[in-house]
């Protein structure tokens, strides 16, 4: 199970749709292997297939919850259904941050209760709701199969903010990424 390199803002197949998953497969079930050894190693809490260069719709996740749902899972070919976003300002602990703009928080308002249905590994339906930082987690991820990253969604203060972290940093150009567990971690872990 090999570790992938992450790719970063810029890389085409971060801003467009993936494509569903048509086959389960053992080629499908090393891809999640890969992934989730990639989002160890890169000590994040979830990873979307696009994020290591794949346009297929599917994410792992690892995150303890208070919802009952393993803390360890795949979607694939997900579906979510979101209750209301609440407030209009986001506050500064609703920071989100992403391994593929590396090393950055924005606060951004989620929804704080999700449905979430598709399959897993070997194609067997999976259905559960998340609630609080969990429910976060999974809209994070279905955006990154919708081609969305979380700055798209940021408010114009944030918004100018993560321009100038692109510029700075020179990303917005394919060809990117970010080696987990060769390259330092973006975030300090």
């Amino acid at each position: 199970m090999p570790v992938r390199p992450i790719t970063i803002a810029g890389e085409p197949v971060l801003h467009r749709r993936s494509a569903a998953v048509e086959r389960f497969d053992d080629e499908l079930r090393s891809l999640i292997a890969d992934m989730y050894e990639t989002m160890d190693e890169a000590n994040g809490v979830g990873l979307a297939a696009p994020q290591i260069g794949v346009g297929l719709r599917i994410f792992v996740y690892g995150m303890v919850n208070d919802d009952g749902v393993p803390p360890r899972g795949v979607l694939v070919n997900p579906s979510l259904v979101t209750s209301k976003v609440s407030g209009a300002e986001p506050d500064e602990d609703e920071s989100e941050g992403c391994l593929s703009f590396p090393g950055e928080a924005f606060p951004l308002k989620r929804a704080d209760w999700v449905k979430v249905n598709g399959y897993d590994g070997d194609g067997n339906p999976v259905e559960f709701e998340a609630t609080g930082w969990f429910a976060r987690c999974m809209q994070h991820e279905f955006d990154h199969l919708n081609g969305t990253l979380y700055v798209d969604r940021l408010n114009p203060r944030y918004a100018r903010k993560a321009k100038k972290v692109v510029k700075v940093n020179g990303w917005g150009e394919p060809g990117l990424t970010w080696m987990p567990g060769v390259d330092p971690d973006p975030f300090g872990h």
